[in-house]
Order: C-alpha cells, then structure tokens, then sequence
C-alpha cells in the first residue's frame, strides 16, 4: 500500500503520469497500473482521464492527498526513531523568500538556536511561490513569503512590515530590477508607472548582487530599507511602498517542539513590532 500511496503523490503533484514516472524513476504503464489498482483498492476514483496532458484531480483525490501528508510525517519520524533507538533530534525546516532569507532570518534564527539547543534546523531561500507551495506539500514546517499569497492547505500569518526605499544613483538611466516573481518586481513597476517611466532595465534575480552593483555606483533600484549599506544612497518612498511579510506554516503540526517554535516566531516579531 506504501509504494501506490507513493505512486498517488507523485501523480498528484505533478498533475502527470510520464513526469510521475520519471519521478519515480518506473514506467509510465507502471504509474497507470498503480493509480488503477489504488483507485480499486479504495473504491474511489482519483483522477479523470480526459486524454489532456494535465490530470484532473477529484475530489477524493484531494482528501487522499491532504491526510496523506500527514501520514508521510508520521512515517519519517517512525523511521527516524527507530534508526536511533532512542527520541529522535527533532528537525525543523525552514524555508523563506530572499528579502527576509537574507536580512531577517539570521536574527531570528540567532534566537532560536538560543532557545531551542535541541533542534536541529534546516535552511533554505527561494521565491514566494516556491515556498507556499513547499509548505502546501510538506517539504518544510515553516515558511515566510513577501506576497499575500491564497492558500486554502496552510496558515498565513502576518508578521512584519518591510520598507521600501528608492536606492543608488538616482540620475542614472538604467534600473537594476527583480525578476517578475519577485515581490520587490511589482512595486517597481508601480512606480514606473506612477511617474511614466519606460526606463532600461538590468533583470537581477537576487537581492545581494543588486545591493553589491548598487554600491560600486551602478545604477538605482526599489529595494528593502533593510539591504541598505552605508556606501549607498536612498531616499524615502510614499507609505504605498510598505509591504508586510507573512509567516507560512502547515495547518497541521503534531509536534509539540515545531507548536513552542512557532509560538516562539510569532512571539518574536510582536515584539520587534512593537
């Protein structure tokens, strides 16, 4: 039952049998063999074979889905302990959008690894989209994004506000500026467009390498108050330019240690809120 249940989540995730073969590194005839003997095993139908590339899900696919996570949790920590004979080190993943990866995550974590000695921790950046869909799928306990994004598997908290500044050699005509998926893109283009701008533009797809051209006197660019260096220069943007940063966490959370982390962060920023 473990390898169709295995087989079922590599289906569903990527919407595909031949990508979920490839995953899994089995036949496609063996993925449709599977789901079909799952989908007799359990009397359901799980996805909608309509000759599309793309699978529908049912219904009771996404029920399947969601508790399976939660049983794969169950699963790792089984294993875990009895590879150890004894209570396993408890691991939390952690995974955050570049902005808060870079200059808010080190602070936080400096406390973290204070107060939860026994923990060990996981790291890891990415976009916004990226990490909401991590989350959603349980490839890590606790995510933060710079986008509200909708989530209807996971708990979106908000948790800091992030200023925004318009940052370098402001006389330059050229814009160093985020990919489109970045948060930081879409406040740029508003006010590109709030002041009719149709300006050259350098795509820089992370943070510190803008900050660094910054400095060396290349160019200017909307970039977080907090990626600031004494050798650049900035000034203030209306209070349209503050976005808030959000935390990401599972709607389920069984350990008590990942329950006193989280109560932790959000305790954390309520104070740096003031």
């Amino acid at each position: 039952m473990f390898k169709l249940l295995n087989t079922f989540r590599a289906v569903y995730e990527t919407k595909n049998f031949s990508k979920a073969a490839e995953v899994l590194f089995i036949s496609q005839p063996a993925v449709s063999n599977q789901i079909k003997q799952l989908e007799e095993e359990l009397n359901v139908e799980l996805f909608v074979r309509s000759g599309r590339q793309e699978m529908v899900t049912t219904k009771q696919a996404e029920i399947l889905y969601h508790h399976l996570l939660n049983l794969a949790d169950d699963w790792e920590d089984i294993l875990q302990a009895l590879k150890t004979q004894s209570v396993p080190k408890e691991t939390c993943k952690i995974i955050a959008s570049n902005t808060f990866a870079v200059y808010y995550l080190p602070e936080l974590m400096k406390e973290l690894v204070r107060h939860f000695p026994e923990v060990s921790f996981v790291l890891e950046m990415d976009n916004s989209e990226v990490v909401l869909d991590k989350i959603e799928k349980h490839q890590a306990h606790f995510g933060f994004i710079e986008k509200p994004l909708i989530t209807e598997t996971a708990i979106r908290q908000e948790i800091l506000n992030d200023e925004l500044v318009h940052a370098g050699d402001l006389s330059s005509e050229l814009w160093l500026v985020r990919e489109e998926s970045s948060g930081v893109y879409h406040y740029t283009e508003r006010y590109f467009l709030e002041n009719n701008l149709s300006p050259q533009k350098m795509i820089i797809k992370n943070n510190e390498i803008i900050v660094r051209c910054l400095e060396k006197g290349i160019g200017q660019s909307i970039l977080s108050k907090k990626a600031l260096t004494p050798k650049i220069h900035w000034q203030s943007l209306s209070s349209g330019y503050q976005r808030k940063f959000y935390l990401i966490k599972r709607d389920r959370i069984d350990s008590t240690q990942l329950r006193k982390i989280v109560h932790f962060i959000t305790t954390h920023f309520q104070k740096e809120n003031g």
